[in-house]
C-alpha cells in the first residue's frame, strides 16, 4: 500500500475515532515523511489539546516544525515574487507555510488597490427600495456555548421550548412572538449566544446595530428600521439580535435630538407589530448598559424578561482555553492552574490572553533562532499582563443594584454581586 493511499484510510479512520491519539501520532508520523508537514503540525496539536504532556506528540510537534520551517539560507524564489515589504523578511515563507495552522498576522490585499476616482462626483447612493439586508443561517448550537446555565433556560421556557413543541404550544395559547434583553459585561458572548439560539432552531438570524438603522435624511431611519423588521417577519422563524439596544432605543427623557426620539418610537411600534404580526419574530436585544435603555422597552410584549450574562465560569473558561489552543502548539500546559487566576475574565479577555502566550513563544523562537511550543511559562507571563476588562462594568453596575433596582428588575445582578461579596 502506497503512503499516500495509507495516510488517506488513517485520516478516514481518524474522523470516525477522533480521540484515538496513537493513530493520530502515526498519521502525523507518515505526514512528516511524506513532505506535509503542516498537517502533521495539525495532528499534533490535535493530540496536545487532549493530551498536553504526550511526549510522542512534543516530539513529533518538533520534528514537524523543523521539517516545516524553510532554510537557513536559501536563495531558491518562491512561487510568488515578494513584495518590497516582504525582501529580507527570513519569516515570510514560514508563515506562508504554516499558514493553515497559524493565520497570519496581516492580511495581504488580494488585488491592487481600486483606482482613485479620475473625475465627476461619486455615483449616488442606491434608493432604500434596492437595499437588503443580510439572513444568515447559523451553524453555532447552544451546546458550544460553555457554561450560561440559567440564560440557557430562560432561552428554553421563552421560545425554544414552544418552537420545538408545536402541539403543546397550542394547547397552552403560548405565543412566538415576544423578546428578550441580555445584559452584563463586554466580552461576554451576548452576540455568539443569539446565533446559538438561531442555530439550535434551524431558524433564520439577522443582526440589527444602529449603523443599518440611523440616516442623514429626515425620515429614512424610521424606514430602514421598518424594513428590517419587515424581512425578519418574511423569514419567520427567525432571530432578530439587536446589538447595543441602548443606542436605538436609550431613555427618551435624556434624548434632544427629536429625530432619535422619533427612531425609538418606531422601534416601539415594531415591537408590538401594530399593522403587522409579529409571529414567529424572537427579538434577543444586547446591552452592556441596561440601566440606559427607555423603560418603555422593557414593557410587556416588547424585551419583557431580562437575563444577567456573566463573565464565564470555571468549566466554561476551560472550554474556552481549550478551544483557542486546540490548534497551537502547546505543551506542559497547567489548565486548572490557568483557570483558577482567571476569574472574572471575559470570553474576550482569554482569547486576548491565550493570544499573548502565543505571541511570547513565538518572540522567543525568533530570538533563539529555534522553534519552541507555548509552554505555561508563557501563560503566566501574559497573566502578569492581561488583566480583567470587566471590572469597570462591575463598580457601575454595584451602584445601579444598590440604588436603581426600582421593582426588582436587577435581582439576578444583585444576587450575583453579594454572593461575591461586592454587596452587602
Amino acid at each position: 500500500m502506497s503512503d499516500d493511499i495509507l495516510i488517506t484510510s488513517l485520516t478516514g479512520a481518524i474522523e470516525a475515532r477522533p480521540d484515538d491519539l496513537t493513530l493520530r501520532l502515526h498519521l502525523g508520523g507518515l505526514l512528516v515523511d511524506a513532505g506535509r508537514a503542516v498537517e502533521a503540525v495539525a495532528q499534533a496539536g490535535q493530540v496536545l489539546a487532549r493530551d498536553p504532556g504526550n511526549a510522542g506528540a512534543q516530539a513529533l510537534m518538533q520534528r514537524a516544525l523543523t521539517a516545516a520551517a524553510p532554510p537557513a539560507e536559501s536563495s531558491a524564489p518562491t512561487e510568488a515574487e515578494p513584495g518590497p515589504a516582504d525582501e529580507g523578511d527570513p519569516l515570510a515563507a514560514y508563515e506562508q507555510e504554516l499558514s493553515p495552522v497559524v493565520p497570519p498576522r496581516y492580511l495581504a490585499s488580494e488585488g491592487p488597490a481600486d483606482p482613485l476616482p479620475t473625475g465627476g462626483p461619486p455615483e449616488p447612493a442606491r434608493g432604500h427600495d434596492d437595499r437588503k439586508f443580510d439572513v444568515e443561517s447559523s451553524g453555532i448550537r447552544l451546546a458550544d456555548v460553555g457554561g450560561m446555565t440559567e440564560v440557557k433556560e430562560r432561552l428554553e421556557l421563552a421560545f425554544l421550548g414552544p418552537m420545538r413543541n408545536p402541539e403543546l404550544r397550542k394547547l397552552y395559547g403560548k405565543s412566538l412572538r415576544g423578546g428578550l434583553m441580555l445584559y452584563g459585561p463586554p466580552g461576554c458572548g451576548k452576540t455568539y449566544l443569539a446565533r446559538a439560539v438561531a442555530g439550535e432552531l434551524g431558524a433564520k438570524f439577522m443582526s440589527l446595530s444602529i449603523v443599518d438603522v440611523l440616516d442623514m435624511w429626515l425620515g429614512n431611519s424610521e424606514r430602514n428600521l421598518h424594513e428590517l423588521f419587515e424581512t425578519a417577519r418574511r423569514n419567520a422563524p427567525c432571530v432578530l439580535f439587536l446589538d447595543e439596544i441602548d443606542a436605538l432605543g436609550q431613555k427618551r427623557s435624556n434624548m434632544h435630538n427629536t429625530s432619535m426620539r422619533t427612531v425609538a418610537n418606531q422601534l416601539l411600534a415594531e415591537l408590538d407589530g401594530v399593522d403587522t404580526d409579529n409571529e414567529g419574530v424572537f427579538v434577543l436585544a444586547a446591552t452592556n448598559t441596561p440601566w440606559q435603555v427607555d423603560p418603555a422597552l422593557r414593557r410587556p410584549g416588547r424585551l419583557d424578561r431580562m437575563v444577567l450574562v456573566l463573565p464565564p465560569d470555571a468549566p466554561a473558561r476551560q472550554a474556552i482555553i481549550e478551544l483557542d489552543l486546540r490548534n497551537r502548539p502547546i505543551a506542559g500546559i497547567d489548565l486548572p492552574k490557568i483557570v483558577a487566576a482567571t476569574e472574572d475574565f471575559s470570553g474576550a479577555d482569554l482569547a486576548h490572553l491565550c493570544e499573548s502566550a502565543a505571541e511570547y513563544a513565538m518572540a522567543d523562537s525568533i530570538r533563539s533562532g529555534t522553534i519552541r511550543m507555548i509552554e505555561q511559562r508563557d501563560f503566566v507571563r501574559a497573566l502578569s499582563q492581561v488583566k480583567p476588562s470587566t471590572g469597570p462594568w462591575f463598580a457601575t453596575a454595584r451602584n445601579v443594584a444598590m440604588f436603581a433596582n426600582e421593582g426588582g428588575a436587577y435581582d439576578d445582578l444583585v444576587a450575583y454581586l453579594k454572593k461575591r461579596k461586592l454587596l452587602r
